[in-house]
């Protein structure tokens, strides 16, 4: 599996590289990515029914629309993305999330976070969601793909997508709120993202 760590913070950019190594290479390919602050809008989505306009607008954040479905996320510096593109080989899809975030929880329990799977894909620490995961099938080919909150702005993740559920009345994917928290304050030793994210290239 080939690890690559990308040197753009553009959700353009990188929401555009997963989609260009499904198509573009054969084999498997590990990406992490940073993201400027942006929301990432699922395949599926109303996206005036999942962010909060204003803000948005007034804080410049950029909006993208993934390859995936499931819901919008928001993405900023302390953020840390990545994705698998690998062959399926007809296996389910739940079972190729766990085989590969696997190293994922590897390292935050070495790191002194208590990590575990919940429900069909999310990671959480102490009962609180760290990481959320979408996929994307092509052909032979699987795009599985998810967040961690290392150290993200709270409130921004808060502002950026509440909206009043009493304005839009439509069939589209709504997204699930659920309790977060950052991967960082349960480390037992300070870390930058940077160094969070060369200690998990390495396992």
């Amino acid at each position: 599996m080939k690890c690559i760590i990308s040197p753009f913070t553009s959700c353009y950019k990188n929401i555009g590289s997963e989609e260009y190594f499904m198509s573009r290479f054969d084999e498997d390919i590990f990406y992490l990515y940073i993201n400027a602050p942006s929301i990432i809008v699922g395949r599926h989505q109303n996206t005036y029914a999942e962010i909060n306009q204003e803000y948005v607008r007034q804080n410049r954040i950029d909006v993208v629309r993934r390859l995936s479905g499931g819901g919008a996320v928001y993405h900023d510096h302390g953020n840390l993305n990545y994705g698998f593109i690998v062959q399926n080989q007809g296996k389910d899809v739940n079972e190729v999330f766990r085989e590969f975030t696997i190293p994922i929880i590897n390292v935050l329990q070495k790191l002194g976070a208590d990590a575990r799977f919940s429900g069909r894909n999310d990671l959480v620490i102490d009962d609180k969601k760290i990481s959320g995961v979408a996929q994307y099938h092509k052909g032979d080919k699987l795009l599985l793909h998810g967040t961690l909150l290392f150290s993200s702005d709270m409130t921004k993740v808060s502002q950026s997508l509440r909206v009043d559920p009493r304005k839009f009345q439509d069939k589209s994917v709504k997204s699930v709120s659920a309790r977060v928290t950052n991967i960082s304050p349960y480390l037992t030793k300070p870390l930058s993202i940077e160094e969070f994210t060369a200690i998990l290239a390495k396992e």
